[in-house]
């Protein structure tokens, strides 16, 4: 969704705001702007496009001394793309300046009323209404009039918000939608990542819903609902720096697959005592209540669902508990089976996606423990589960997933396979043997790594393909779904993913003379029904493209391309299949020019509905 990045210290604010807003671009990307504000007044600069555009517009702000300023990069959802929807927002008397990320639900309300009492409105945007709102309450006092504005909207919501009366001050709100502060000697800030402030601080105060908070550039006032004082504890972020930047790398998606192993072994490594037992940091389960759950539901979006796809089989094989993965944008709407007895599974890499969240409340209400995998500490999601474990995969900056995907995946194979040692369904040795597993696979996908040039050239190829389709048996379909995903989102190429057994039921209709069709056969128990699909789709003259394991030489003879990967345990393939997928769909989206990191359409933190 939108970013939203804002400063107030003892420094120009405007080169601040230009880079933080270009580390949050992959939130959005359809306009940019930013407001400054001095004892002139409020100064506003904004343009369609890319921030490439903005900020050329100002010379890199170069020539810009004032101290305090809001920031944003947009991602369209009220209004078309335009410099007048771009924010910020100014008010009707210029007193105000707004930045917001989320939806204000009940604008269209809002609006009319003001239409009906002579506000002129600029823009098309729902934001608007809060910029004249605040015209509409504002005495003198700054804060009284958000506070009167923000009790009448509904929605979601992060808000910057700059006074001309008030130079010295700048506010934030938030509900629903993700906001954090960022405390430096040089000033504080407000973002809607941790990424726009890593280079400037690693103290961060995380906003609750309804929070507020007031800023100067030494201090940080945060005030509940009522306006009431809230004492917030500081989190250290541990992430480096580096982490947040290309590092030599073309784009940050391939620099995110290449840093993989460096992930995966950051989130097993802790989580693997000395002693062969699995260390579960931040879930509380005893025995007791894990005999007690009756149910298991694995909810997540886009890829993070992807991997519950995975999880579902993994766990109803070893701890033999009834599992549905579900997508979070319908789990509440489809009234589903859920009580005390139940464990919900959230996965989601922002711990701020709103349908996750949603679905993650709804659990709550209807009496759920709920347990969340996020990658981003203190996150909303995080912070409304009853466990919560974290991926370490640092953070990932490219729209498509990769390193979050992998790591999600790890963290739902300890679970597996705590929740089936603990329940009896597998012993110490049969732990043993898969902890030795999964503990080989950050070398086992460094291996695979190496063969990024091969996969390059295979790429070349397929670049200009307009359909592809992707197919596998029970975990090895669970890949293809994720693999067609990461292909057709970077390179916009139709893709979809079936169940192999499924491809004569319907879809074989659409296969004929060279069509490109991916086979992951790497269930060694289900190898031969694939090969007899591939069969099936070769025999009506599709070009097939199969991942397989490095023993299994049988598929020479049908194959016209052949990436091997080496072999594991059955239950952990997926993490090894997935590496030269996700490696395929990069090299495609190349091929075609494909803007990589910042697909059309799309952003990387959903923080609506």
């Amino acid at each position: 969704m939108c970013g939203i990045v804002g400063f107030i210290g003892c420094k120009p604010a405007a080169p601040l705001l230009l880079e933080g807003l270009a580390k949050l671009e992959y939130r959005g990307y359809d306009s940019a702007g930013i407001a400054l504000v001095s004892e002139a007044g409020i100064e506003i600069h904004k343009a369609k496009g890319r921030l490439s555009v903005l900020s050329a517009q100002i010379d890199e702000g170069k020539n810009m001394t004032e101290t305090a300023g809001i920031g944003h990069t947009r991602w369209a959802t009220h209004g078309k793309p335009s410099d007048e929807n771009s924010h910020p927002h100014r008010s009707a008397s210029g007193k105000f300046a707004v930045v917001h990320n989320g939806i204000i639900e009940n604008y269209a309300v809002i609006k009319k009323q003001l239409q009906d009492e002579g506000v002129e409105f600029l823009s098309e945007t729902d934001t608007e209404v809060v910029a004249q709102l605040l015209d509409k309450y504002y005495t003198g006092d700054f804060f009284a009039a958000v506070r009167s504005t923000v009790a009448q909207l509904e929605g979601s919501y992060a808000l910057g918000v700059l006074c001309a009366d008030y130079p010295e001050e700048l506010i934030a709100v938030r509900n629903a939608s993700p906001l954090i502060v960022g405390l430096s000697e040089e000033g504080n800030f407000i973002a809607s990542d941790i990424p726009a402030v890593l280079a400037h601080t690693r103290r961060i105060l995380q906003l609750a819903d309804h929070e507020m908070v007031r800023l100067t550039r030494d201090s940080a006032q945060v005030f509940d609902a009522h306006g009431m004082p809230v004492k917030k504890m500081e989190t250290i972020v541990n992430w480096d720096v580096s982490s947040a930047e290309k590092g030599g790398y073309a784009h940050f998606m391939i620099k995110e697959i290449m840093e993989q192993p460096q992930a995966l072994s950051a989130t097993i490594s802790p989580r693997i005592d000395a002693d062969g037992s699995i260390v579960l940091d931040g879930v509380h389960l005893t025995k007791k209540e894990l005999q007690q759950i009756n149910r298991v539901y694995m909810v997540a979006c886009g890829s993070a669902y992807h991997t519950c796809v995975v999880g579902k089989y993994i766990m109803e094989k070893l701890a033999r508990i009834p599992v549905e993965a579900d997508l979070a944008s319908e789990f509440r709407y489809r009234d589903p089976i859920v009580d005390e007895h139940t464990l919900v599974i959230i996965v989601s890499q922002s711990g701020e996606t709103a349908d996750t969240l949603a679905a993650l409340r709804e659990a709550k209400r209807r009496g759920a423990r709920v347990l969340s995998i996020v990658n981003v500490v203190g996150s909303t999601i995080a912070s409304e589960s009853d466990d919560v474990l974290y991926t370490w995969a640092g953070p990932e900056i490219s729209v498509a997933t990769t390193k979050a995907y992998s790591t999600q995946l790890t963290i739902l194979y300890l679970l597996a396979f705590y929740f089936a040692h603990k329940l009896g369904h597998i012993d110490d040795r049969d732990l043993r043997r898969l902890l030795s597993a999964l503990i080989r696979l950050p070398d086992m996908v460094a291996g695979i790594l190496r063969q990024a040039p091969d996969i390059q050239q295979l790429a070349q190829r397929y670049a200009y393909l307009d359909h592809a389709y992707f197919i596998g048996r029970n975990l090895d379909y669970a890949v293809a779904l994720e693999a067609s995903l990461k292909l057709k989102e970077v390179s916009y190429i139709h893709s979809e993913a079936y169940a192999a057994g499924e491809l004569k039921h319907g879809t074989i209709s659409l296969i004929e003379e060279g069509t490109f069709v991916v086979a992951l056969a790497c269930h060694e128990k289900l190898i031969d029904k694939t090969m007899s699909n591939i069969k099936e789709v070769k025999a009506r003259g599709a070009e097939v493209l199969v991942v397989t394991t490095d023993d299994n030489r049988d598929v020479l003879e049908e194959a016209d391309h052949i990436l091997y990967i080496p072999k594991t345990n059955d239950l952990l393939m997926p993490s090894l299949e997935v590496v030269p997928m996700q490696l395929l769909g990069y090299y495609i989206a190349l091929a075609r020019g494909c803007d990589i990191d910042k697909p059309r359409n799309l952003a990387k933190s959903v923080t609506v509905e």
